[in-house]
Protein backbone atom coordinates (compact mmCIF):
# COMPACT_ATOMS: atom_id res chain seq x y z
CA UNK A 1 0.00 0.00 0.00
CA UNK A 2 1.79 2.94 -0.67
CA UNK A 3 2.11 6.02 1.77
CA UNK A 4 -0.75 8.30 0.61
CA UNK A 5 -3.40 5.65 0.20
CA UNK A 6 -2.13 4.54 4.02
CA UNK A 7 -2.50 8.00 5.01
CA UNK A 8 -5.58 8.81 3.74
CA UNK A 9 -7.47 5.52 5.05
CA UNK A 10 -5.71 6.58 8.76
CA UNK A 11 -7.32 9.97 8.40
CA UNK A 12 -10.96 8.46 7.51
CA UNK A 13 -10.55 6.10 9.87
CA UNK A 14 -10.22 8.73 12.73
CA UNK A 15 -12.75 10.88 11.51
CA UNK A 16 -15.33 8.33 11.42
CA UNK A 17 -14.01 7.27 14.74
CA UNK A 18 -14.87 10.71 16.02
CA UNK A 19 -17.68 11.05 14.38
CA UNK A 20 -19.46 8.19 15.88
CA UNK A 21 -18.03 8.81 19.29
CA UNK A 22 -19.27 13.07 19.23
CA UNK A 23 -22.67 11.13 17.97
CA UNK A 24 -22.88 9.02 21.23
CA UNK A 25 -21.02 12.05 23.56
CA UNK A 26 -22.95 14.14 25.66
CA UNK A 27 -23.64 17.84 24.52
CA UNK A 28 -21.61 19.09 27.88
CA UNK A 29 -18.88 16.83 25.99
CA UNK A 30 -18.64 18.74 23.06
CA UNK A 31 -15.91 20.98 22.58
CA UNK A 32 -14.74 23.30 19.65
CA UNK A 33 -12.11 21.38 17.95
CA UNK A 34 -9.50 23.79 15.76
CA UNK A 35 -7.12 22.14 13.49
CA UNK A 36 -9.04 18.82 12.39
CA UNK A 37 -11.52 19.99 10.11
CA UNK A 38 -11.77 18.90 6.50
CA UNK A 39 -12.34 21.27 3.49
CA UNK A 40 -15.49 22.06 3.58
CA UNK A 41 -16.35 20.76 6.87
CA UNK A 42 -15.65 23.48 9.12
CA UNK A 43 -18.35 23.96 11.78
CA UNK A 44 -18.45 28.10 11.54
CA UNK A 45 -16.61 31.30 11.03
CA UNK A 46 -12.72 31.62 10.51
CA UNK A 47 -9.76 33.89 9.49
CA UNK A 48 -10.56 34.46 6.09
CA UNK A 49 -14.45 33.26 5.67
CA UNK A 50 -17.58 34.06 6.94
CA UNK A 51 -19.57 30.97 7.18
CA UNK A 52 -19.46 27.36 7.99
CA UNK A 53 -18.17 24.87 5.31
CA UNK A 54 -16.61 26.81 3.52
CA UNK A 55 -12.59 26.31 4.69
CA UNK A 56 -10.64 25.53 1.63
CA UNK A 57 -7.99 23.07 3.14
CA UNK A 58 -7.64 20.12 5.49
CA UNK A 59 -6.56 20.69 8.72
CA UNK A 60 -6.39 24.56 8.95
CA UNK A 61 -5.40 25.20 12.39
CA UNK A 62 -7.94 28.33 12.12
CA UNK A 63 -10.91 26.03 11.31
CA UNK A 64 -12.86 23.88 14.07
CA UNK A 65 -15.55 21.42 14.10
CA UNK A 66 -18.07 20.47 16.94
CA UNK A 67 -16.95 16.87 18.60
CA UNK A 68 -16.40 15.15 21.91
CA UNK A 69 -13.44 16.89 23.87
CA UNK A 70 -11.57 13.10 23.67
CA UNK A 71 -11.44 12.47 20.42
CA UNK A 72 -10.37 15.96 19.85
CA UNK A 73 -7.26 15.59 21.45
CA UNK A 74 -6.91 11.72 20.06
CA UNK A 75 -7.12 13.77 16.50
CA UNK A 76 -4.24 16.12 17.31
CA UNK A 77 -6.75 18.82 17.76
CA UNK A 78 -6.86 21.72 20.09
CA UNK A 79 -9.29 23.40 22.66
CA UNK A 80 -8.18 27.18 21.72
CA UNK A 81 -7.69 29.07 18.48
CA UNK A 82 -4.22 30.13 17.35
CA UNK A 83 -3.26 33.80 17.88
CA UNK A 84 -3.44 34.64 14.31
Amino acid sequence: MNKSLAATSLSAVLVLSGLAMSSTANADDMVKCYGVAKAGKNGCAAAGHACAGQSTRDNDPHDWVKIAKATCTKMGGTLTAPNS
